[in-house]
């Protein structure tokens, strides 16, 4: 038989839980309808089949031979449907969390923090890709991502993290006695620049600036770009949140910062739709770690 000939799901349903039970009332009060509505579909499925499945038999019904042949079938049917839907709903718990951020803000925001998580969540596994590159949401597993921006991500969710604004920063035996500040001075200095990013160039591409082509520019990752900021190999736009320390020790001194009133940080980003407990437990820890912050600051 196709599936287009195949009975309603409500009929066999009805039919099978009247069948188990033997009596009208009771497959009712499972399937929370009326004994009347259960009747109503048995004799719609007899009609479908134009075969008799059951008779009245004193306050139960009997089965005829057909009704058992079709119980049987039924039951099993229903059994593998439950079990192949609880299989799929254990492996989907069971998945890890899967959070997508920048390497930068993996080795200096996330990673001395995710002990912490552990400490809260040990049966929750975690895998995070710290990749400069846009991960798709919508075509993966991926369950998070961190990004930073003004929450403009078309067709996503998003919710402010950690609000933040790039600083440029160096070393202070980096920066010259005579250092006026000036955006041409930025151009005597050796730069740092975070690979896949060019925080640079659009800060002076803001302040109308051309970078010259002499302009000597190391290119690495994140976490590898901040490593050089701190051991004094140049100066670099970062966001400030991941260097905060840094600042307020002394390490590192502000050379030049955006607006504090700017709208960019780093966002929480997830697909519409109703996120697993898992996920849901995860967000509510690192907007408590991030908050945290906010309020020791």
């Amino acid at each position: 038989m196709k599936w287009t000939g195949v009975p309603p799901l409500a009929s066999l349903r009805a039919f099978e839980a009247a069948g188990r039970n033997l009596n009208y009332s009771a497959a009712g009060r499972e399937l929370n309808v009326s004994h009347a509505a259960i009747a109503q579909q048995v004799k719609s499925l007899e009609n479908h089949l134009d075969l008799r499945l059951a008779a009245r038999s004193g306050k139960g019904i009997e089965l005829t031979p057909e009704g058992v042949f079709l119980l049987e079938h039924l039951t099993r049917g229903f059994e593998d449907i439950a079990d192949g839907l609880s299989s799929l709903s254990q492996a989907e718990a069971e998945r890890p969390v899967h959070v997508t951020m920048t390497p930068s803000f993996a080795a200096n925001w996330f990673m001395p923090r995710m002990q912490s998580f552990r400490a809260v969540h040990p049966d929750i596994d975690l895998t995070v890709n710290p990749t400069v590159d846009l991960v798709d949401l919508r075509k993966t597993q991926c369950d998070v991502a961190i990004r930073f921006g003004a929450a403009d991500w078309s067709g996503l969710e998003s919710r402010l993290l950690l609000p933040s604004h790039f600083v440029i920063v160096g070393v202070p035996d980096l920066v010259p006695d005579d250092w006026q500040g000036r955006p041409e001075d930025f151009l005597k200095l050796p730069w740092l620049e975070d690979l896949g990013s060019d925080e640079v160039g659009h800060w002076m591409e803001d302040q109308g600036i051309e970078m010259p082509s002499t302009t000597h520019v190391t290119r690495l990752p994140g976490y590898m770009m901040l490593t050089a900021l701190r051991n004094g190999q140049g100066v670099a736009a970062t966001a400030r949140v991941l260097i905060e320390e840094d600042i307020a020790d002394g390490r590192l001194v502000i050379l030049y910062e955006t607006s504090k009133a700017s709208a960019s940080g780093y966002h929480l980003v997830w697909r519409p739709g109703i996120q697993r407990p898992a996920v849901k437990d995860f967000v509510r820890w690192i907007r408590r770690e991030a908050r945290d912050q906010g309020e020791a600051a």
